[in-house]
């Protein structure tokens, strides 16, 4: 049941201090802070997305964002909840307002990521309309820019195309891959996608005599902030590093190991061809592409994400 009491409008930089002072603490259990207090201020000027928040009088209690990856598929991300107002409505609020905005803007999906242990945003998620839509995890191979795999690799971004088009990668993402537009964040993988990356950043695929065998796309590259001692980077330098270099492919699809080992070796040489010191690439959460990932010692990340999603055409 949601408050009376609460409305929800627009989010203006006056809210920053309000939003600042909740989400301060969001996972006091995990050592990871939390971004928004660093992304606030673009979030309210970006122009294809809608940032609201839930007031009770001049409180802020709430806030999620609403931005568009292409012109039908709207993402949602950055629900957060003052604990003083929890168990209002706050979040089915907000929700609520947000699918109403993103389908009058010619949305047909909403969609969202939430972390596999966040429980509470899982709850959330489902009791506000998301169902459940796909899992993935992080493949984190080391650069290396003498790296040789068995197979063939190729720059050519229709025949990267061409094996996604077929592969399970792509049935189990439901067609979905890191989006360009936004970080943390997936959306429909088209030809074009790949065809840009080669253009812009880099595509790869693999073939042998049997036609193609594997296919991923570099979709960004940023530097982030590190901890002392947490920076990927091999040499004696990453204990003191405060910045590491980041690689980050848009999605990883193989037919067996020979194509994974290939596409890894790709991975790696462009890594370290751009001065990487990390990379990360979205590969489904299934037993074989997992065990894959682990026996070419690729490097897997700890946990699974989940993708939810909402059908807005009915509204």
């Amino acid at each position: 049941m949601t408050d009376a009491d609460l409305t929800v409008r627009a989010a203006t930089d006056d809210d920053y201090e309000d939003v600042v002072a909740f989400t301060r603490n969001t996972w006091p259990e995990r050592e990871t802070g939390d971004y928004l207090a660093d992304v606030f201020h673009d979030w309210i000027a970006k122009e294809s997305a809608k940032t609201a928040v839930a007031v009770d009088e001049d409180a802020v209690a709430g806030i999620l964002q609403c931005t568009f990856l292409s012109d039908r598929e709207a993402w949602l991300q950055g629900m957060r909840v003052d604990p003083d107002h929890r168990g209002r409505g706050v979040g089915s609020l907000l929700v609520e307002h947000l699918f109403d905005w993103a389908r009058s803007e010619g949305a047909t999906v909403a969609r969202n990521m939430v972390f596999s242990w966040n429980q509470a945003g899982l709850g959330q998620s489902r009791a506000t309309g998301f169902e459940p839509t796909t899992e993935f995890r992080w493949l984190e191979p080391d650069p290396d820019p003498a790296a040789e795999g068995p197979l063939d690799a190729t720059t050519d971004p229709d025949a990267a195309w061409q094996y996604w088009q077929q592969s399970a990668a792509r049935d189990h993402l439901r067609g979905l891959a890191l989006a360009p537009e936004e970080s943390w964040a997936v959306r429909e993988l088209t030809r074009e996608d790949f065809r840009d990356a080669a253009d812009e950043t880099a595509a790869f695929g693999v073939t042998d005599g049997d036609g193609a065998r594997a296919a991923t796309f570099r979709v960004r590259d940023y530097e982030r902030e590190v901890e002392d001692g947490e920076s990927g980077a091999s040499d004696d330098a990453a204990d003191a590093a405060t910045t590491e270099h980041v690689a980050e492919y848009g999605v990883g699809a193989w037919a067996d190991v020979p194509a994974l080992e290939t596409l890894v070796a790709a991975i790696k040489r462009d890594a370290a061809a751009i001065g990487a010191d990390r990379t990360r690439v979205l590969i489904p959460e299934t037993v074989r592409h997992v065990s894959d990932g682990a026996a070419v010692r690729a490097g897997i990340s700890d946990h699974p994400d989940f993708v939810l999603s909402a059908d807005l055409t009915g509204r």
